[in-house]
């Protein structure tokens, strides 16, 4: 998938943000919103949506264990519905599940003290999101494209 794409992991305080490179492979954290109301965080993230460039939205949604949205999962599903209603980049609903918990995980390994560790995991959840839906959307890889890159 060619062109940035921007992933929101949306939460009762504070909203995560990342986007991919240009070439929709690597995702990195863009930073963090406060939630203010629906209307209004959706109006800002299409606004940096725009500003970045970006060709497709992505918004984290918590499903559970039978795939159907939680309570949260709904609130994400409205947000979508408001980003957009505020731009004509394509949005899209992302399963985020366990986002926050591999968030909390990747800053242990990394070192990150405890108390540390509690604090702003938004960013990194969105990372996390993003960069889950970047491989699943990767092109096949042939076995003859395999054997090359193999033989270089």
């Amino acid at each position: 998938m060619k062109g940035r794409i921007l992933a929101v992991d949306p939460g009762d305080v504070r909203i995560g943000l990342a986007i991919s490179d240009p070439t929709g492979t690597i995702a990195r954290a863009l930073g963090v919103i406060h939630h203010v109301a629906r209307a209004i965080d959706a109006a800002t993230i299409a606004q940096i949506a725009t500003e970045q460039g970006v060709v497709r939205i992505i918004v984290g949604q918590a499903l559970d264990d039978h795939g159907l949205p939680t309570p949260q999962g709904r609130k994400s599903a409205r947000l979508a519905e408001a980003i957009q209603q505020q731009t004509s980049i394509p949005v899209e609903l992302w399963d985020e599940s366990g986002s926050t918990n591999k968030a909390q995980d990747t800053r242990r390994i990394m070192g990150v003290k405890r108390k540390q560790r509690q604090g702003h995991l938004d960013d990194l959840a969105a990372v996390i999101i993003l960069q889950d839906y970047l491989e699943a959307h990767l092109p096949p890889v042939s076995s003859s494209t395999l054997e090359e890159d193999l033989r270089e």
